[in-house]
């Protein structure tokens, strides 16, 4: 009970789609944030983590620029938004291992302004898979992303109106959100009208790139009783890889690695989808929440469009789903922010858009056949 880990402290920088700074600058500011918010030294954090795809900074680097000397534990992973509860649960089991004491959790990135997911500059060298997709420029998540899409359309049923919906239902969440860099009003005949990404997806299926970080710092039960805020308990961790991590390749694009990591997690917590306040779902595309609320078990397969249009993945509904916008609308911090979000919900901060009563919170992470997911509590 007393080493067992909990989040204690949030902080994030401003949001933007060019912050001409560097990512450990605001790794640093993010990292300073969540120390302030939870009211404990740089002096007193022995352990560090983030994830990143050769586009951010390394942790001993950014220890190094808040003030923390030496490091008993330092985890750096390499790898996309499937590493966003990853790198939260592993910090987790480094503080009840006794691995570490308290540990911060960072995700950098000049995701707009710098290195683009989407963007391939000068010559394009691939090996493996990808070097039999290649000479088609089939390269890019958000091709993949249609590609699945379209496969679900077929055997599902699901249109491009049923996607439209979660882009809709989430730019009204960011509405309220004022760190949310996409607030304009969107509605289903606006969302019809954006323009052809790789389809069927449109511009408001894809990810809202940006720039900036998030932080967060866990402890041990023990030492958060004499911090700031009230502590937030992670009940359970669960995750899936398969065939190979493959993104071109696996049996059904109808299904992602939440067909087996959503069991996991309902078996490992006793919970289920009817305990859930809010579901901080991975959006990098309208398509991955689709998918995954159906496997998360939320709704029937090809059930998410009425799930939606019947209000039941907003306020009063049976779940909120991404009260901040999301990845669609509040910005694209590679899922980090999701756990923010998942943070300050369950401790009643989240001002105008707070899920009344929360104290149940999911956050799931990646797309296609890897991925985890995270259920956060309210500290009783």
């Amino acid at each position: 009970m007393k080493r067992r880990a909990v989040l204690v402290g949030i902080g994030r920088t401003a949001y933007s789609r060019e912050s001409g700074r560097s990512t450990l600058a605001m790794a640093a500011e993010a990292c300073r944030a969540a120390l302030d918010d939870a009211g404990l030294s740089a002096a007193a954090v022995d352990g560090i983590a983030n994830f990143q795809v050769m586009d951010s900074v390394m942790g001993a680097s950014v220890a190094h620029a808040v003030g923390i000397d030496e490091l008993a534990w330092n985890l750096d992973l390499v790898g996309g938004g499937n590493f966003a509860t990853s790198v939260v649960a592993n910090t987790a089991m480094a503080i009840e291992a006794g691995a570490c004491e308290a540990a911060l959790v960072f995700r950098s990135l000049n995701g707009r302004s710098g290195r683009r997911f989407g963007r391939a500059d000068g010559a394009v060298r691939v090996s493996g898979e990808n070097q039999f997709a290649a000479p088609h420029g089939y390269l890019t998540p958000p091709q993949w992303m249609a590609m699945w899409a379209r496969e679900h359309q077929s055997k599902y049923g699901s249109s491009c109106e049923d996607l439209g919906r979660i882009a809709v239902t989430q730019r009204e969440h960011a509405k309220a959100n004022g760190n949310a860099l996409a607030r304009r009003a969107l509605d289903l005949e606006g969302y019809l009208a954006g323009r052809w990404i790789n389809e069927p997806l449109r511009v408001y299926d894809c990810a809202f790139e940006c720039d900036g970080a998030v932080a967060l710092l866990l402890t041990t039960h023990e030492r958060a009783r004499d911090l700031r805020q009230l502590p937030v308990r992670l009940l359970g961790h669960a995750e899936s890889t398969g065939h190979g991590g493959s993104w071109v390749s696996w049996p059904t694009f109808t299904s992602m690695y939440s067909a087996h990591a959503a069991p996991r997690l309902w078996a490992r917590t006793g919970l289920g989808p009817d305990d859930v306040d809010v579901a901080c779902m991975y959006d990098c595309f309208t398509y991955t929440v689709m998918v995954t609320l159906e496997e998360f078990g939320f709704c029937e397969r090809g059930g998410v469009g009425r799930f939606f249009a019947e209000g039941r993945a907003t306020y009063g509904g049976d779940v909120v789903v991404n009260p901040h916008g999301g990845l669609l609308s509040e910005g694209y911090i590679h899922g980090l922010n999701h756990h923010y979000e998942a943070a300050l919900q369950l401790r009643g901060q989240a001002g105008s858009r707070q899920v009344r009563d929360a104290m149940i919170a999911l956050v799931t992470a990646g797309a296609g056949p890897y991925g985890g997911a995270i259920i956060y509590s309210r500290e009783a």
